[in-house]
């Protein structure tokens, strides 16, 4: 059954695509907002075609069969994927925390140079 859903999602989803890659552009969105006039933009009907409709429908049949599909889904058992189990493994480990920290060294030793005077001398 899940196969069977999954199929149909997948046919789904190419007729979808082709549906709303059929359709003409209606010179609407950003494009609209350069000049023109705005009325057709904002309150303007739009003659709802064959494509407009099917694309309403494969597009809630889509939603459909993709929330179904989620339900029915065979489930692994496991908590987390394999993935996460691999990323998991292969962090590095932390150090541990009775560690000496090792001092910084000691900056290198005057070599004479000459020192400011203090002020007021």
């Amino acid at each position: 059954m899940y196969y069977f859903l999954l199929t149909l999602l997948i046919v789904d989803g190419l007729l979808l695509a082709a549906v709303v890659l059929l359709q003409a552009g209606q010179g609407g969105g950003l494009a609209s907002l350069g000049g023109g006039t705005t009325d057709l933009v904002v309150g303007g009907r739009q003659a709802a075609t064959l494509l407009t409709k099917m694309s309403w429908i494969c597009g809630g049949i889509f939603l459909t069969l993709a929330l179904i599909i989620s339900l029915v889904a065979p489930s692994s058992g496991r908590s987390s994927s394999e993935v996460l189990e691999r990323l998991r493994q292969n962090q590095p480990q932390a150090a541990p925390a009775n560690l000496p920290i090792e001092a910084a060294p000691a900056p290198p030793a005057d070599s004479g140079a000459a020192k400011a005077p203090a002020p007021g001398q």
